[in-house]
């Protein structure tokens, strides 16, 4: 098929500064899996991606997607500079009540200074908003974080979404039970004059 990234965005590319944001690549598959695997305890991922795996799910699942009309889901590659330095996208997509949720995934390794990683993840998730309402006409974009990122947490209440609930005990980390946070950005939200000042 050697689409490059996926038709519905049209070519999109997004910076703020230095950082941009555009569709995934195939390339990107192998540094996806390593963050994923190291990172598993943030995720809704049960055991270790192998090369394997994920090698397939790029080709028979995210490639074929790239055509789609109406993608289930839309994974975009996070640079700083030009080098990969995360992923993330709108996932759950439902193009009939215009919603979806958000992904996020930065390097291990930049994880590690939590005001760096604040202000990376608020990039982000500003990107992703003008991909989501801009670009692809969404109403609503929704994001799921366990209660123990606290960081990430903050991070995502910074960047103008809002707090809908909680899910008690939703899962187990390292043998505690912890809460999901469910926070939501809308439309109305963003097109807010004061967004666009920055």
């Amino acid at each position: 098929m050697n689409l490059s990234g996926y038709q519905l965005l049209d070519g999109f590319y997004e910076t703020i500064g230095e950082y941009a944001i555009s569709s995934i690549k195939l390339e990107d598959a192998e540094s996806i899996r390593i963050w994923r695997n190291q990172q598993i305890s943030a995720l809704r991922q049960s055991n270790i991606l192998s090369k394997e795996e994920q090698n397939s799910y790029f080709n028979k699942v995210i490639e074929p997607s790239f055509s789609d009309k109406e993608p289930k889901q839309i994974l975009m590659r996070y640079t700083l500079k030009s080098d990969l330095i995360g992923y993330g996208g709108l996932v759950h997509l439902n193009w009939t009540d215009l919603k979806g949720e958000v992904s996020f995934l930065l390097d291990t390794n930049r994880t590690k200074d939590t005001k760096q990683y604040s202000i990376e993840c608020e990039v982000f998730l500003d990107l992703i908003k003008r991909c989501a309402f801009q670009k692809l006409g969404l109403n609503k974009i929704s994001t799921y974080a366990y209660s123990h990122r606290e960081n990430h947490v903050q991070s995502i209440e910074n960047a103008g979404f809002t707090r809908e609930g909680v899910l008690r005990q939703d899962t187990i980390v390292d043998g505690n039970w912890v809460n999901a946070i469910l926070s939501s950005c809308l439309r109305s939200e963003f097109e807010k004059p004061e967004n666009f000042l920055k």
